[in-house]
């Protein structure tokens, strides 16, 4: 029996500092990546802009080809937005902010299942006859300190859905 209360005594210490530790780590996280498309912003800009779109070249779309989507607002730019509810990807609902054909937009995601909130861009940058387009997202995990060693790997998450979002971009917008 002793055995079995030094286990549980262990147990609940191990667990006290988890918890703890994750007071001391940042709630915050940011994921950003880029790259350069051989075409300019206003051939990229229609691809992403437009929600239905999305499906054409986003890592989440094409791992749940099954995802339920709806959309609102109008077809592209301030104010469109798409929600999904999806077996692997879980709920959430996108809302572009701000649109600029030349310089790229800001969106909120939001999802319920966390009750979480973050924005993020999609920025356009000339160069040349290319254009570099860095997707960037910002946000918080909240005050549930399990959830800040969420927020400590989030880059390593969805930094490659990023990445293969903006490889498949990349391929879209060169086709044309």
């Amino acid at each position: 029996m002793r055995w079995l209360i030094r286990i549980l005594a262990a147990l609940a210490v191990v667990a006290l500092l988890v918890v703890v530790g994750g007071l001391f780590l940042p709630d915050t996280y940011r994921v950003e990546r880029s790259a350069v498309i051989n075409a300019p912003p206003e051939r990229i800009y229609p691809l992403v802009a437009a929600p239905r779109r999305w499906q054409e070249w986003s890592m989440w779309n094409r791992r749940d080809p099954a995802m339920a989507m709806s959309f609102f607002g109008p077809e592209s730019g301030a104010g469109a937005g798409w929600q999904w509810d999806s077996r692997t990807e879980g709920k959430g609902r996108m809302t572009f902010l701000t649109a600029d054909p030349a310089k790229g937009f800001t969106y909120e995601l939001f999802f319920p299942d966390f009750n979480s909130t973050s924005t993020g861009d999609i920025r356009f940058e000339p160069q040349g006859g290319a254009t570099r387009v860095t997707w960037t997202n910002a946000g918080s995990v909240g005050r549930n300190p399990l959830l800040h060693y969420m927020a400590r790997f989030m880059d390593r998450m969805v930094g490659p859905d990023f990445d293969a979002g903006l490889a498949n971009l990349k391929t879209l917008a060169e086709r044309h």
